[in-house]
């Protein structure tokens, strides 16, 4: 059993901030190629600009609005001219957005489904369809075809109203994953996901910053008694994409310091 991504190549949405940035710079420590995408251009550059390039790269990265199906379609001929092929999928790419779940003008739960949902259901159709063709010119019958982890909340299992949308939207990135893994067993490609909260994420920062005693909740209503760095997510991504993982899929792994086992009243949920 292995837990080794060396040589892999991975694609990584959400790779410019937060933890889209934690994983991707992670797996890079970890000899794996990585293909970083976000919307924000200027931050890619700024994170990755540095590392790019030379006789044998290990790192790329491609801007663009992921929630456009020819953007998709972009990145991942870009990720294949650049590295190959992508073993690896991590969406990892999400907005957290407060709702008022009585307005009938509040659109945020559409926004967030088509964000945090069908932005990575159409990349892992994209993706699995180029796994399974790519898999069929190999001689290796037995052998993973290729893993993908979706990142969630327990915001799908913790209900507060202002978090509405992104409460419905983490529900059916779990779901999303339970149904894709059933039908890319056969094929031989995992899916799998994380469900965070006491992680320091972008959204999070910001929200500390807006209002520091935010952190003292949080911390209240956590078990384990802190906010975990965002690299705690990242090896756990790690895990679920190598071998170690290699009889898992469907499986929604909870990463929140024991928060979801606790009094749930008005907890801190992302």
């Amino acid at each position: 059993m292995s837990f080794s991504i060396e040589g892999k190549t991975a694609i990584v949405t959400g790779a410019a901030n937060g933890v889209g940035l934690a994983i991707a710079r992670h797996f890079l420590a970890q000899g794996a190629r990585v293909m970083c995408a976000d919307m924000d251009e200027a931050s890619l550059t700024a994170e990755y600009g540095d590392l790019v390039g030379g006789e044998n790269p290990q790192v790329a990265y491609f801007a663009g609005d992921l929630r456009e199906k020819l953007t998709i379609a972009n990145l991942l001929s870009a990720t294949i001219d650049a590295f190959d092929g992508v073993d690896i999928l991590v969406n990892a790419s999400r907005q957290v957005a407060m709702s008022d779940p009585l307005s009938v003008e509040d659109d945020n739960v559409s926004q967030l489904i088509e964000q945090n949902l069908m932005t990575s259901l159409r990349l892992i159709q994209q993706v699995a369809k180029w796994m399974i063709r790519n898999a069929e010119k190999s001689e290796e019958s037995d052998a993973s075809v290729g893993a993908i982890v979706n990142l969630s909340s327990i915001a799908a299992r913790r209900c507060q109203p202002e978090l509405l949308a992104f409460s419905i939207s983490s529900g059916a990135v779990d779901q999303m994953t339970r149904a894709m893994a059933v039908a890319l067993a056969p094929h031989r490609i995992r899916v799998n996901a994380v469900a965070f909260g006491s992680v320091m994420s972008s959204s999070l920062q910001g929200m500390l910053s807006d209002n520091p005693d935010y952190r003292g909740e949080i911390i209240a209503k956590t078990p384990m008694g802190r906010v975990a760095p965002a690299t705690d997510v990242a090896e756990t991504v790690q895990y679920l994409v190598s071998e170690g993982s290699g009889f898992m899929t469907g499986q929604i792994l909870t990463v929140d310091g024991g928060r979801t086992l606790v009094d749930p009243v008005l907890a801190p949920t992302h």
